[in-house]
């Protein structure tokens, strides 16, 4: 008799990821088609277009970047948009945990678990995006004091510790990929999914936060340079 005999539906943990990797692709599929026929709504979130940054004068200028720092820049753009949607399922796995524990009194024993793991890879798979979008928490006392070109030689002075623990947390993150992977890592709850693939996601975020802040760091060198250039003139 299995374990999880007696628990009512229990979500396969092959459905699980499939459902993580599928799911968004479809509402960002339907959303293109749906813009398509339609033409996008006058102030609606666009799923598939850009998310406008914050009211930020050097954001608004900033270089656009080479070929290279582009794509870095589309892939973090239209990773957030994707982890974004796996909110959607959180909120139906609570919904469907509330209607079976007090309507049918069968409460689940993977909603709660299923639901952390996803917010919690979340987090990091969506640093990319909101450092290119500007985001992040950035304490402003003396930066707002600077000049234009002041703030952006002090983000790139300041991007040499961002990168120092961007590759802490990548190699952190690959220390205990490898061990899950190796030690066949699950949760310690009933649903008893597999860490290594939640720990692959913490080293694959880390990555793509390495490489928006390198695109960042391209794109504000060549604006410090271009606009020494113009304050020669």
């Amino acid at each position: 008799m299995s374990d999880l005999e007696g628990f009512g539906f229990v979500m396969p943990h092959w459905f699980y990821w499939g459902w993580l990797a599928v799911m968004p692709l479809i509402l960002m599929a339907l959303s293109k088609r749906a813009e398509k026929r339609q033409g996008q709504l006058a102030g609606s979130y666009p799923i598939m277009g850009e998310v406008q940054a914050d009211e930020d004068p050097i954001i608004h200028h900033h270089f656009q970047g080479n070929a290279f720092t582009r794509l870095i820049d589309w892939i973090s753009d239209k990773s957030g948009v994707f982890v974004a949607l796996w909110t959607i399922n959180a909120v139906c796995f609570y919904f469907y945990e509330v209607i079976m524990r007090y309507f049918f009194n069968m409460p689940t024993i993977w909603v709660h678990e299923a639901s952390y793991l996803l917010l919690g890879m979340q987090y990091l798979l969506a640093g990319a995006h909101t450092l290119l979008h500007g985001g992040h928490v950035r304490v402003d006392v003396m930066y707002n004091l600077l000049p234009e070109r002041g703030r952006v030689g002090m983000d790139i002075f300041t991007s040499m510790f961002f990168f120092i623990f961007t590759l802490a947390l990548a190699g952190t993150s690959w220390t205990f990929f490898q061990d899950a992977y190796g030690m066949h890592e699950t949760t310690v709850e009933t649903w008893g999914i597999q860490y290594w693939p939640v720990k692959g996601m913490m080293l694959f975020g880390s990555i793509l936060i390495l490489l928006a802040g390198i695109s960042k760091l391209i794109k504000d060198i060549a604006l410090f340079v271009r606009m020494g250039e113009e304050g020669a003139e």
